[in-house]
């Protein structure tokens, strides 16, 4: 397949920094600046520039309607997933170029990299379109009144790439509507939420062997999930219920659970550990918590359909992707006063960030 050309809005610094590495200057990468990655699902990838906190260029997958992603370890290549081909779309990061497409199936939403392998979910009973309306009836938004009984979908599954060589060696059968996927703290389990159904599956993370189901509270509708630094609770959201729970990581029982402000979607822990940052999309704000009584501390606003966020590898701002502000808004990460809007993101879904932060879809 031909590779899809890149559109330049001015140079990126990744380009200087693979020159730099191809002529054996490898010095040059501490003067690089670090970069945000973020899907657009009309434009394409977005990429930010995070010491001058401006979009310095994008990478133009726009048809293929990029929603989830996720880095290599040395942030050398990016996996997209592209609902509109049902592909893995594989970008070198210097170039912008797609490399490699690796087909997955109907409707791949979620990308996780971990231990060199990618975990893609995909939902072969979806065709790829728009995924029901929201109570507000715009179309493309999670849950919604019009869809359709998820009990007689197929249910979702996870494909298990090889990035050796780009190879699905697994494909995984999920609940209904799989959305987060997080590890435990050794790296032999995956849970992943299931929207559809109410549960938490959870496999061996390298043969997908089924380890138990949790089943979580009826209607709630299970998106993020994350692991507490100390790898002893997992954090999930429960949408339709504005709730999160959280499981004890060895028995998987609930041990506690937290209201929250409307639609709760991305959840993940600060840097330090100390405060739990979520997205409650429908309320237009993240909400912060301690990150160990889980007493609630603050709401910060931020746009429409805000559902992924990342904080910058410095730790000292939170970068939040909202889809219907076609934008993502910049927090100071301690104060959480806004700093700036970066716009030209039309229906912005997720971010990630080189070199490595935690957010709601990577966590370190």
């Amino acid at each position: 397949m031909p590779e899809t050309p890149i559109l330049t809005r001015k140079p990126c610094r990744s380009i200087a920094l693979a020159v730099a590495f191809a002529l054996g200057t490898g010095a040059a990468y501490a003067a690089a600046a670090p970069l945000a990655y973020v899907t657009s699902e009309k434009a394409g990838v977005g990429v930010i520039d995070l010491d001058q906190m401006t979009l310095a260029q994008t990478f133009p997958v726009g048809a293929d309607g990029p929603r989830g992603l996720s880095l290599n370890r040395d942030g050398t290549r990016l996996l997209v997933a592209n609902k509109n081909t049902g592909d893995l779309a594989v970008i070198d990061t210097a170039t912008g170029k797609v490399v490699k497409r690796v087909k997955i199936g109907k409707n791949p939403e979620y990308v996780r990299v971990h231990n060199g392998y990618a975990y893609v979910t995909y939902e072969p009973g979806e065709n790829g379109g728009p995924p029901g309306a929201q109570a507000d009836g715009k179309p493309g938004d999670k849950p919604g009144a019009n869809d359709d009984d998820d009990a007689n979908k197929p249910p979702a599954e996870i494909a298990i790439v090889d990035m050796k060589d780009w190879r699905v060696i697994r494909s995984v059968t999920s609940g209904h509507e799989t959305e987060g996927i997080e590890f435990s703290r050794d790296g032999q389990t995956m849970l992943v939420t299931n929207e559809g159904d109410d549960t938490v599956s959870v496999y061996h993370a390298r043969t997908g062997a089924p380890v138990r189901t949790v089943k979580l509270a009826a209607g709630g509708r299970p998106r993020g999930i994350r692991l507490s630094p100390d790898g002893k609770y997992y954090v999930v959201t429960l949408e339709s219920l504005s709730k999160f729970v959280v499981l004890d990581a060895h028995t998987f029982d609930v041990v506690k659970t937290v209201d929250t402000k409307l639609g709760p979607y991305g959840v993940a822990f600060g840097p330090d550990g100390n405060r739990l940052f979520v997205a409650a999309a429908r309320d237009k704000a993240v909400q912060v918590f301690d990150g160990h009584t889980y007493e609630h501390l603050a709401d910060v606003p931020v746009g429409q359909r805000c559902w992924h966020f990342s904080f910058t590898p410095d730790g000292a701002k939170l970068m939040v992707a909202c889809g219907r502000s076609d934008a993502v808004y910049v927090l100071d990460a301690k104060s959480y006063q806004p700093l700036k809007q970066i716009g030209d993101l039309p229906l912005a879904w997720g971010i990630v960030t080189y070199p490595h932060s935690d957010g709601s879809i990577e966590s370190h």
